[in-house]
C-alpha cells in the first residue's frame, strides 16, 4: 500500500513517542519496584552477570561449553522465577511490563524490509485524519440524510427522486463496504450540490478504515501536481504524482473545473489509463453533462470514461440551498 510520505513521518513519530512513554513507564514502575524490594535490583544485577558469563562459555570447547551454558540456563530461570515471585507479591502480577511497545517488530516499525502491522495502522489512522481535512469534515454514511431529496416524481423523468438517491446511497455505501483493490471505477454526474463531494469522501474514509491506500484529490489540485511533476526538478513533486497514480483508491473530486489544455488531456488519460491497466480503483465526481464531457476530453479519455467506469448519475435539489433554508427558518 502507498501512503503518503507525510502520512508516514506523521505514524513513525507516534510510534516513537508510544515506545518513549511506555519506556519511560516501565523505567519508573522499576524504580519503584527497586525501592520497595531491594532483593529484586540484586536479582538484576545477577541476570546481568549471568549475560557475561554466556557470552564467555560461547568460547568454550566440546561438552564443556554445553554445560557451562546449561548452568547459565537453569541458574538465570530461577532467578527470573524469583524476581517475579517477590513482585508479584508486592505490586501484583502485571505491574511491571517489560514486554517492547510491539512484539513484532521491537518498535522499530518494520521487520526486515517490510512495514510492520503496527506502523501499518498508525499510517491508516493519519490518512483517515488527512482525509477528513482534504474532504469534508468527519461525515459518514450514517450522516446521510436522504430526507434532502424530494418524495416525489421528477418532471419528465417519471423517476422518484427519494428512490432514485436511496438506490443511490445503498451502491456508493456497497462499494465501499466491499472494496478490495480490484479496480472497480466510479463515475459520479450530476449537478452541483446533490451531494457527490459528500458521498465520495464517504467512500474514502470507509476504504481507508479497512487499510487500503486512498488519495482524495480535487481535479485542480490533481493536475497542479502532475504539472508540478512533468515541469520541475523537485523530486518530492516527482514522488507525489507517483504515490497518487499508485494509491489502491484515488478520488477526482470536481472533474471539469481544472483548466482545459493539451497537457490537461495528456496527464489525465496517462494517469487513468496507467490505473486501469494496473488494476486500481478510481472514483470521479462532476457536474459536466456528457455532452459536456464530449467537448472538453479526447476521445481516449471519454472512452474510458464511459467503458470502464460505472456510472451513478445523482438527482434532486441543491442541498446547500435546502440548508440554507433550514437556517433561516
Amino acid at each position: 500500500m502507498s501512503y503518503n510520505a507525510q502520512v508516514v513521518i506523521r505514524a513513525r513519530q507516534r510510534l516513537e513517542q508510544a515506545k518513549a512513554e511506555k519506556e519511560a513507564l516501565q523505567q519508573q514502575r522499576l524504580q519503584q519496584v527497586y525501592q520497595a524490594i531491594p532483593r529484586v535490583r540484586e536479582i538484576d544485577r545477577q541476570l546481568r552477570q549471568s549475560m557475561v558469563l554466556a557470552a564467555q562459555a560461547v568460547f568454550a570447547k566440546g561438552e564443556e561449553a554445553i554445560e557451562a551454558m546449561e548452568q547459565v540456563k537453569k541458574a538465570n530461570q530461577l532467578l527470573q522465577q524469583q524476581r517475579q515471585a517477590l513482585i508479584t507479591e508486592v505490586f501484583g502480577p502485571d505491574f511491571l511490563d517489560e514486554s517492547p511497545i510491539c512484539d513484532k517488530c521491537q518498535g522499530v516499525g518494520y521487520v526486515g524490509s517490510q512495514m510492520c502491522t503496527c506502523l501499518q495502522e498508525l499510517c491508516r489512522q493519519e490518512q483517515k485524519k488527512e482525509l477528513s481535512l482534504l474532504s469534508c469534515g468527519e461525515g459518514d454514511f450514517q450522516d446521510f440524510r436522504l430526507d434532502y431529496y424530494p418524495d416525489r416524481v421528477m418532471a419528465g423523468s417519471g423517476v422518484n427522486v427519494r428512490r432514485f438517491m436511496e438506490k443511490t446511497f445503498c451502491d456508493c455505501r456497497k462499494y465501499a463496504e466491499e472494496f478490495d483493490g480490484s479496480g472497480k471505477n466510479l463515475l459520479f454526474s450530476g449537478d452541483t450540490g446533490l451531494g457527490k463531494t459528500f458521498l465520495s469522501a464517504c467512500i474514502a474514509r470507509c476504504v481507508a478504515d479497512k487499510g487500503y491506500s486512498v488519495a482524495y484529490e480535487s481535479a485542480v489540485h490533481l493536475i497542479e501536481k502532475l504539472e508540478r511533476a512533468r515541469f520541475s526538478d523537485d523530486p518530492q513533486a516527482v514522488q507525489e504524482a507517483r504515490r497518487v497514480a499508485g494509491v489502491d483508491l484515488l478520488i477526482i473530486d470536481d472533474l471539469g473545473t481544472e483548466l482545459s489544455g493539451q497537457f490537461v488531456n495528456t496527464a489525465l488519460y496517462t494517469l487513468l489509463n496507467d490505473r486501469l491497466l494496473a488494476g486500481l480503483s478510481t472514483v470521479i465526481s462532476t457536474n459536466l453533462t456528457s455532452d459536456e464531457l464530449q467537448k472538453r476530453y479526447s476521445p481516449q479519455i471519454l472512452s474510458r470514461l464511459r467503458g470502464s467506469y460505472k456510472r451513478v448519475p445523482f438527482i434532486g435539489e441543491d442541498i446547500r440551498i435546502l440548508k440554507s433554508r433550514e437556517e433561516k427558518l
